[in-house]
């Protein structure tokens, strides 16, 4: 286990304060749609255009990704960026992607110039042999279209988000009493607007079984809060009490918007909005759980599962999502599956064995979108999953700069 330290913000979180009751307290903090989801970052207004065309090359070590090769103690992740390229192409090679592209048309970013893009710089990667030879090549080929970021000065606020690991039983029980549903056949058939959460689960999370979710139960968890973080996650791996294991991903919701617990704490005066932190919410939860029966029903949005072999997490591209090199954005107005390239406050593991939050530079890929990214301003990025990959999503969560990358024609 580590300690946690923001070198950011100076404001050091040691993780063992986080066992409260159950695996919860580990759980939240790596929230797969990011820790924007429970503190309510909150959409932004779209900007029109939300890219513009930058020399980014005359910032200082621009493009150095020095984690590719690695050190002594980091083998580097080379290979994990060029399967991330080679999923972006799959998904490039679909009707869907036809289909998502049309929106560009007239725009720098045509399907086939970003594929082009893709091919050349999984070349690079290939023949590369070092950080500076991949900068250097990439300097000379490749124009930099940078987000306006949430302020039109190109500021992106950047959070983090994990696949948890929960235990889950296959069937209800004393202690698993909470459970997750499959997506109704008749689903389609509902009135609009849907039924509301309280309308669907109750308050308290459990009157499913009394009305149209009744049978479509799909497992059951013994703690009502870790159920709807896996419903604002969208996926998750599951420990199963017959010792199997499980995994399950997003199979469609009902028609309302997201609203974050954090957020509404903040409206009703729990936490001034400067000082919510995730210590502060979890410890407010564990010390308040009947707080659940009133926040949680708030989020009117219910998430549906379905089961899904042992496989990567797949992103909203329906390819899979690669650890520290796929990120989440507005896909209404970002490129989706493009190359990009991000400045971004990264915990990592340090020579201390502690988390240290420090800016640093990525070739990401964008292939998966979220509930609360919204705008040019907010950026996801996928930590992976199991108990450091939380560790380290809770402590993401700073300002950054994006760019995607374009072959020069």
């Amino acid at each position: 286990m580590f300690n946690v330290q923001c070198l950011n913000s100076r404001v050091p979180l040691r993780l063992s304060a986080a066992r409260g009751r159950s695996s919860m307290f580990k759980a939240i903090a790596g929230l797969v749609l990011g820790w924007s989801l429970v503190i309510g970052l909150g959409p932004e207004v779209a900007l029109s255009l939300p890219l513009q065309r930058v020399n980014a090359t005359q910032e200082h070590n621009f493009g150095f990704d020095e984690q590719l090769w690695g050190n002594l103690s980091n083998p580097g992740d080379l290979q994990s960026l060029i399967d991330a390229v080679d999923q972006s192409l799959k998904y490039l090679a679909t009707p869907k992607a036809a289909k998502d592209y049309r929106r560009y048309s007239g725009t720098a970013f045509s399907l086939d110039r970003v594929r082009r893009s893709l091919v050349r710089f999984r070349q690079l990667l290939v023949t590369a042999n070092s950080p500076q030879q991949l900068q250097q090549a990439v300097e000379s080929e490749f124009e930099f279209y940078q987000s306006v970021g949430k302020d039109n000065q190109g500021t992106v606020e950047f959070t983090g988000y994990f696949v948890p690991t929960y235990k889950a039983s296959p069937v209800p029980t004393a202690e698993y009493r909470y459970p997750l549903y499959r997506r109704p056949a008749n689903f389609d058939n509902w009135r609009k607007p849907h039924p509301t959460r309280a309308q669907l689960e109750g308050k308290d999370g459990l009157q499913g079984h009394k009305n149209v979710l009744a049978g479509y139960e799909l497992v059951w968890l013994s703690d009502r809060l870790e159920a709807f973080l896996v419903q604002v996650q969208g996926s998750a791996k599951l420990q199963m009490t017959d010792g199997t294991q499980m995994s399950i991903t997003y199979g469609g919701s009902t028609n309302y918007p997201y609203t974050s617990i954090g957020g509404e704490l903040v409206k009703d005066g729990v936490f001034p909005k400067e000082e919510l932190t995730l210590p502060r919410l979890l410890a407010h939860f564990e010390a308040n759980p009947q707080a659940l029966d009133t926040y949680i029903p708030r989020n009117n949005r219910f998430i549906f599962f379905y089961q899904t072999d042992d496989v990567p997490p797949n992103g909203s591209l329906s390819v899979p999502v690669t650890a520290e090199r796929s990120i989440a954005t507005d896909k209404s107005l970002m490129p989706p599956g493009a190359l990009a390239l991000i400045q971004a406050p990264i915990p990592q593991v340090s020579s201390r064995r502690t988390l240290e939050t420090s800016s640093v530079t990525r070739y990401v890929l964008d292939q998966d979108t979220g509930s609360a990214i919204k705008g040019a301003g907010r950026v996801d990025i996928f930590l992976g999953s199991g108990e450091l990959a939380g560790d380290r999503a809770g402590l993401l969560n700073g300002p950054g700069k994006l760019y995607y990358l374009l072959l020069k024609d």
